[in-house]
């Protein structure tokens, strides 16, 4: 339909000059969504500053990003204040640099796509101002963003992913596997119901000391975990039991295991008179235990998570596809284990590319493009784009944990291997 036969149509039901001016306005938007869109994307839900902008057809035109990990690592912990104040310091900045780098200006710009939640207040606060007034000053649509909604489906953005699939999102904040049915309908089937394994991770190589090992000074805790458990040669060596294996759900638990681990390091301290910044003498094989102990805990729900979605034929079977998400889908030993389980059942395992896994401005960016193409979420008045406000907490989705529990599936459970 033409505009102008768009129009006539409307004007015959249309009296009012503001309404059929709607009328015209709404018909160039459902124009400009089937055209090459822009959309830039900022990220502050947590510790990291960020911003990218893509093209619908998945292009990277511009990205930025400022990590705090090192200096809330000096403190054990991320410090709300501190993480907000250094999101002002850098987040015009990124954005001009990030404009540079494609040879942008915001005129340029189709909409401003900003987390809105779920995370750490002030810091949304910071991103969520910015987007909104970006958005103001250069009179663009804004779309606001689901952290996790991002994580889920930034694979999309360089990969073949067809709608259903299945996703597990791991992350320093974040555990879950959830159904994802299109760009705006996800059926959480587990989460964490303490801690995530990123944390999990974080808590330990802190408390083992690796950062005063001159190999992983400047490594993210993650990574020094995962380097430090490769030359391991005995992770059987510490016991860390899997915990809510008597469960039939899909849902995560890893504070029982930290606190084992807390006592196993204060133990081999005390047996081996170690003080101060001195490390366990073992300390390669106590991060291939732990290691080991969060991949089978991930890779039996996982498998439960899959069992559950071919019981009730929720993927069709030439499609049956896992994304595997999050800061943590950068660990190559876990990505390997669950990859695994994938194969022994019959799916395709995919993680987005390394940088792309951690949070990031590009992924906020791409679920705008998502959202645009579908109309999902997307704001165009000023007073409805003034309104939004930040969630500190936002599940994933319609919760479907209590069907997965009401299937009572009892797994086989498939080994996953030490090396």
């Amino acid at each position: 339909m033409n505009m102008i036969h768009f129009l006539n149509s409307c004007s015959k039901k249309i009296l009012s000059k503001t309404l059929r001016e709607k009328c015209m306005l709404k018909f160039i938007r459902n124009i400009n969504r089937n055209e090459n869109v822009v959309i830039l994307g900022i990220e502050t839900s947590c510790d990291d500053t960020a911003v990218g902008i893509v093209n619908s057809k998945g292009e990277i035109l511009g990205n930025s990003h400022y990590s705090q990990e090192l200096l809330h690592t000096k403190y054990g912990g991320i410090i709300p204040g501190v993480a907000k104040d250094l999101h002002i310091k850098h987040i015009t900045e990124l954005c001009e640099n990030t404009l540079k780098l494609g040879n942008l200006k915001l005129r340029d710009i189709t909409a401003i796509a900003t987390t809105v939640e779920p995370g750490l207040p002030m810091s949304l606060h910071v991103g969520r101002k910015f987007g909104v007034r970006l958005s103001e000053i250069g009179k663009k649509p804004f779309i606001p963003i689901h952290h996790m909604e991002a994580h889920a489906l930034v694979a999309r953005m360089t990969q073949q992913v067809d709608f259903p699939f299945l996703v597990l999102l791991i992350s320093g904040g974040h555990c879950l596997l959830a159904l994802v049915e299109n760009v705006a309908t996800f059926r959480l089937l587990g989460h964490s119901i303490d801690t995530a394994p990123g944390e999990a991770f974080d808590k330990i190589a802190r408390r083992l000391k690796l950062k005063n090992m001159p190999d992983f000074k400047n490594c993210s805790s993650g990574a020094a975990v995962e380097i430090a458990a490769s030359r391991g040669d005995n992770p059987s060596q510490f016991l860390f039991q899997v915990p809510l294996t008597h469960y039939r759900d899909c849902n995560f638990s890893f504070a029982g295991a930290k606190t084992s681990a807390y006592n196993q390091i204060l133990n081999n301290e005390n047996n081996f008179n170690i003080t101060g910044d001195k490390i366990i003498p073992d300390v390669y094989n106590f991060c291939a235990s732990f290691q080991l102990f969060v991949t089978r805990h991930l890779c039996q729900r996982t498998q439960r998570a899959i069992e559950f979605v071919d019981r009730l034929n929720l993927l069709p079977e030439d499609r049956r596809t896992l994304v595997v998400s999050g800061g943590v889908a950068r660990n190559n030993f876990i990505f390997k284990s669950v990859s695994t389980i994938c194969s022994e059942l019959g799916y395709k395992c995919i993680r987005p590319p390394p940088d792309l896994c951690t949070d990031n401005g590009l992924m906020i960016a791409w679920n705008g493009i998502e959202r645009w193409r579908e109309n999902e979420g997307v704001l165009h008045e000023q007073d409805d784009i003034a309104k939004v406000e930040i969630k500190h907490k936002s599940p994933l989705g319609t919760d479907w944990t209590h069907k997965v529990v009401e299937e009572s599936i009892k797994c086989k459970w498939i080994k996953i291997e030490p090396t």
